[in-house]
């Protein structure tokens, strides 16, 4: 890929939210080219005044990433939103003299924001079935089928998904969770226990992560209700459900949120982490990054049975897999009980094979491809070439 190619990147997710794939990709693509980060728009208080209220972007640096966020007055919603959005985002890119830049899509309901603008080509990494989620918006299928038209190359975050959007793409490919094996490594290293987790008995059973509607609640509440003696630390964000709803109890320890670089001190103090996802339209597709980063960390894994974790993980016998409560519960018996060194000797090996890194390397390849083909100028040049090849032949 031309390092000069700008990247213009719209997702639903913000940069300084949970550090996930978005954020790995994009810190890797900025160190050879201009990488620009849109978030969804923020709304001012309701009683400001309008002087007050301007629409705006606010715009600052992280890890090399140009990350944009739209401010916008309450009133503004929908379709005005994105008009208003659209228009202070194109002068945005033209004062900074981006032409042509590549846009990679998370979301399809940002489509609009590519209306009028040149692009060198579309990126749609899908990382989730999105309108499987919750309120997902009415439109959004629709506007997927019209990114599907425009993307020149489709990425998924697993081979589930992969399997479902093929067949609405004939240039898509796989690329499920990777990792980051030395920073969740340093877990193995004797970190010290962070002041909030210090007071917590053993045994601990960890999860870190978006508490939603894809974490199974009542499989948690039970095997916490069975066994008293299980600590269960449960670290991140509660989106969109009520915590009300949350399972509480004596030994059940909410921390809430941490930063990507405080979570290997956690995993550092847990016997078992845990992937405990409920079976519903929003996992159906879901490919947890937290999976190879608990391995990582050497944390014995026990998942409920989610499709990109039975394969590979449980079928290497690397996780082992529950697909009910008695069979949870159980599993973390035996985590807890046997010796784990062999299993992660396995494990060590298959994370060598998986890094960042090397997945963008891989996306950055096939993107640079499906650019080439995109480009007209490119396409005629190496359509010449071709026919002379056969007219010298």
């Amino acid at each position: 890929m031309n390092a000069h190619h700008d990247l213009l990147c719209i997702s639903h997710l913000r940069w300084n939210f949970v550090y996930q794939r978005p954020q790995h990709l994009m810190t890797r693509a900025a160190k050879n080219r201009r990488v620009f980060y849109v978030e969804e728009p923020i709304h001012y208080p309701p009683d400001l005044s309008a002087d007050e209220a301007q629409p705006r972007l606010d715009v600052s640096e992280d890890h090399g990433v140009t990350v944009i966020v739209p401010r916008l007055s309450a009133e503004l919603t929908g379709d005005c939103a994105e008009e208003v959005t659209r228009g202070l985002l194109h002068a945005y890119l033209k004062e900074q003299g981006v032409e042509r830049p590549v846009a990679w899509v998370y979301t399809p309901m940002r489509l609009p924001l590519l209306d009028g603008l040149s692009t060198g080509g579309v990126v749609y990494d899908c990382m989730d079935e999105l309108a499987n989620f919750h309120h997902a918006p009415p439109q959004l299928r629709e506007r997927e089928r019209q990114l599907f038209d425009m993307a020149d190359v489709v990425f998924t975050g697993g081979y589930r998904l992969w399997e479902s959007k093929r067949t609405q793409h004939d240039n898509a490919h796989p690329f499920p969770s990777s990792v980051d094996v030395a920073h969740f490594a340093r877990a193995r290293s004797g970190l010290p226990d962070p002041q909030d987790q210090q007071g917590i008995p053993g045994p601990r059973l960890g999860f870190f992560g978006v508490i939603d509607e894809r974490f199974d609640i009542e499989l948690i509440a039970e095997v916490a209700r069975r066994r008293p003696e299980w600590q269960f630390v449960l670290l991140g964000p509660v989106v969109k459900i009520d915590e009300a709803d949350l399972p509480r109890g004596e030994n059940l320890h909410y921390l809430g949120m941490k930063k990507y670089a405080e979570l290997p001190q956690y995993l550092a103090h847990w016997d078992v982490a845990l992937l405990p996802f409920a079976r519903n339209e929003a996992t159906e597709f879901i490919s947890p990054t937290k999976t190879p980063e608990y391995l990582a960390a050497g944390v014995p894994v026990v998942s409920t049975d989610i499709r990109d974790v039975v394969r590979p993980y449980g079928e290497k016998d690397l996780v082992r897999i529950a697909r009910d409560t008695d069979e949870f519960e159980a599993a973390i018996e035996a985590s807890l009980r046997e010796d784990n060194s062999e299993r992660q000797r396995r494990a060590d090996a298959l994370l060598a094979q998986m890094s960042w890194d090397l997945t963008w390397k891989n996306m950055d390849g096939l993107m640079a491809h499906a650019m080439a083909e995109h480009d007209p100028i490119i396409k005629s040049v190496r359509n010449d070439a071709t026919i002379a090849g056969v007219a010298d032949d």
